[in-house]
């Protein structure tokens, strides 16, 4: 085990790292190109990204408290969503953070220039170099220097908003919302960033003593305190300025000031917008070089990321390769266009933690255990989430395409890299839940399947049957229709020659339809239910099946299982499958009376309802004991594990007979023998070709094949369609 992060990060830190990782650019560079495109409203355009931020704030600080682990973004998510999401999350909050980071390096040169005749670039590396150094030394000084920094920033904008609003002007306010939603809408997309920051601390939420506490009150106090000072300096801005000066001038609360407060104010404006860059760069380097930290440790990134320092308790390799690629930014690379795409990239974040939160709640995540919960659930959830993709609507396509190309890079190297290596034996809360929500649909058409009632079942057979196949075959259908409260008919088909008339009366019948006739009669009267039988005669036999189920609206078909043109219908039998307008059951080496155990076997996802419903009936009228075999593979994960659990035993549930279920840690071959060699009778499903392939000796195991067990296919009529049938796949 790595050396762990130690825990010295009290509330007030929290709050300031949180703070000061969102007063920045935002407020001191952002509201003049804003209102170009809002107005005035652009005091309502940050009000309104501050309310679709809460639901994240909300989501992230219950996962937190959860997993209060170094990560943040990326952890949640990969935890909630997989692997493959967890790396796109956190390779691209990574860049999107140290993007963040180098804007407000570089956005504070026009206010540095204010003060100090200074060339921008190596300041800016120089600062960055000192910040680099600054987290290397430990989370603790930089929490410290982060308060010191908010303290002084909060007093002087606090300053600005006391002294500033007795100027304002409500003249300046008119025509407030001329520039039309679009306008509104674009701003808020713009301005989003701005808040970026509110969960940035949850990347070190393993360094914050009493996490339980400190972290939703950190995060959430954080931004009801910056989204009231954001609206309320944006008033007075708007306020006490011209519109033309503030949309024209890098330095907007600069000139602001010059408009409301005296000299030494505005120097103390000019002074807080350093401060407030500077530590807007110091949170983003502190919490992006978690992401590479967390990921190296869940195998998703190189070793050498995961390296905590002895002396200073810090992930020093991290950091120092977060801050050299900060250094390449600053030095190289057109800072405006990497904000744009960082902006896109935090609401495409923020949307997939909206997300993260709802798979936890439905998922069966027995780890989690968060000790805050969203107020709500899942109200905020589905606003951020639709909140979020109105805002991309308006965000522009250059950063969407940023985005693209960071998410196909993402996984890229999560193919490349991540798998090359083994990959990494976990499933996100999101999948368990989509499992547990198709296992919560199969299991209600089970139980409508099991209970349907006025179920009419039809037997057809030929000349050729063997009179002990006939009597299987019936009785399997009297178990199914007195469970279901149907009825049973049973047909004879007959198959003449083109040239010759179909029979017109009785006196034409066979010996062999005499025969049958006599049986079915004696059987009828021996049944405790009514039992109707009859013959067709016809030219074509499989059309004259799938006609007479069609014209007495049957629901069940039982036929011989057919392996060639010698036995029952013989290749037609595949054709009947593929036409008929009911559930068909082959049957093949049953013996009815000697039926002691049921065995039911998938390897294509859950157990179809109709398989469920024929080996409860038939193991109900038998005094059986059914069997569910369901093959998990081998180390399946613990999610996965539970909801199978689940499933079956709600599925046991359902069944009238004795219940038994055998989960096989190993793949579908190893479930097949073992069903084979413990049950009298085998129900499988017809679209499962791998699996009768292997019951029937079509290159199978010889294990699995002979007399030793009867074996019924189940063919629906309502099988789910391809995407669904492999959806049913991945997830089960």
């Amino acid at each position: 085990m790595g050396k762990q992060l130690e825990r010295d990060l009290g509330l007030p830190a929290v709050t300031a790292i949180s703070i000061g990782a969102m007063v920045g650019s935002g407020i001191f560079i952002l509201p003049g190109l804003a209102m170009e495109m809002a107005g005035p409203a652009v005091v309502f355009a940050y009000f309104l990204a501050g309310v679709l931020v809460l639901p994240a704030a909300l989501s992230k600080s219950e996962m937190a408290t959860a997993m209060p682990e170094a990560g943040g973004t990326y952890l949640y998510i990969e935890r909630a969503m997989g692997p493959l999401f967890g790396t796109i999350a956190g390779v691209g909050t990574w860049f999107s953070l140290t993007f963040k980071g180098g804007l407000a390096l570089v956005g504070g040169a026009p206010y540095l220039v204010l003060l100090f005749d200074l060339p921008v670039k190596p300041v800016a590396l120089a600062v960055a170099a000192l910040l680099i150094v600054l987290n290397v030394v430990g989370a603790k000084q930089t929490g410290r220097m982060q308060i010191v920094i908010v303290a002084v920033m909060l007093a002087v904008m606090v300053w600005f908003i006391v002294v500033g609003a007795p100027s304002v002007e409500n003249a300046r306010f008119e025509g407030f919302f001329d520039g039309g939603m679009e306008g509104i809408l674009g701003a808020t997309g713009f301005v989003f960033v701005s808040y970026a920051g509110v969960t940035k601390v949850a990347s070190v939420a393993e360094e914050v003593e009493n996490p339980d506490r400190n972290l939703p009150l950190g995060i959430l106090g954080s931004l009801v305190i910056t989204a009231g000072i954001y609206v309320a300096i944006v008033t007075v801005m708007v306020g006490v300025a011209d519109e033309a000066v503030l949309t024209d001038t890098e330095t907007p609360m600069q000139v602001a000031a010059e408009s409301a407060l005296p000299a030494v104010g505005v120097a103390a404006v000019v002074v807080a917008a350093l401060l407030a860059l500077i530590s807007t760069a110091n949170a983003g380097i502190l919490s992006s070089s978690r992401y590479p930290f967390a990921m190296s440790r869940d195998g998703l990134a190189p070793d050498v990321f995961e390296t905590v320092s002895d002396r200073f308790d810090t992930p020093v390799n991290a950091i120092t390769i977060t801050g050299g690629v900060l250094l390449v930014l600053i030095a190289f690379v057109p800072i405006d266009d990497i904000a744009k795409l960082a902006s896109a990239f935090k609401i495409l974040v923020f949307i997939l933690i909206n997300v993260a939160l709802i798979a936890f709640r439905q998922g069966s995540i027995e780890a989690y255990d968060p000790s805050f919960e969203s107020p709500l659930y899942p109200v905020p959830q589905l606003v951020g989430i639709v909140g979020g993709v109105v805002l991309l609507r308006y965000i522009g396509f250059v950063p969407l395409v940023g985005a693209v190309v960071i998410t196909v890079g993402s996984t890229a190297w999560y193919y490349f890299f991540v798998h090359r290596r083994g990959g990494v034996a976990r499933e996100g809360a999101m999948t368990d839940a989509l499992r547990r929500s198709v296992g919560r649909d199969v299991v209600e058409q089970t139980e409508s399947a099991v209970g349907t009632d006025g179920h009419e079942v039809l037997v057809a057979v030929t000349e050729r049957t063997a009179p002990a196949v006939e009597r299987s075959l019936v009785d399997l259908a009297t178990d199914l229709a007195r469970t279901r409260e149907g009825g049973v008919r049973v047909a004879q088909f007959d198959e003449s020659p083109d040239q010759t008339p179909l029979p017109q009366s009785a006196s034409e019948l066979t010996e062999a339809d005499r025969a049958f006739e006599a049986r079915m009669a004696d059987r009828a009267t021996d049944s405790e239910m009514p039992i109707r039988y009859g013959e067709v005669v016809s030219h074509d036999t499989r059309h004259a099946v799938v006609n007479y189920a069609a014209e007495i609206d049957a629901d069940t078909l039982v036929i011989e299982r057919s392996t060639g043109s010698g036995t029952l219908l013989g290749s037609d039998s595949d054709w009947i499958e593929r036409h008929a307008p009911c559930t068909v059951i082959e049957a093949s080496n049953l013996d009815h009376d000697a039926v002691e155990r049921v065995g039911v076997v998938t390897d294509e996802g859950p157990f179809d309802p109709a398989k469920v419903a024929l080996a409860d009936a038939l193991a109900t009228a038998t005094d059986a004991t059914v069997t569910f075999y369901f093959a998990l593979g081998a180390d399946p994960a613990e999610s996965r594990r539970n909801t199978t659990d689940d499933y079956l035993s709600e599925l046991a549930a359902l069944c009238e007979a004795p219940v038994e279920t055998q989960v096989v840690e190993s793949d579908a071959d190893d479930a097949v023998e073992l069903a084979a060699g413990d049950a009298d009778v085998l129900v499988v499903n017809g679209v499962q070709r791998g699996l009768t392939d292997r019951l029937f000796a079509r290159g199978a195991d010889p294990a699995t094949v002979g007399p030793e067990h009867g074996t019924l296919v189940v063919y629906g009529a309502s099988q789910p369609g391809r995407l669904r049938r492999a959806v049913e796949r991945r997830l089960f």
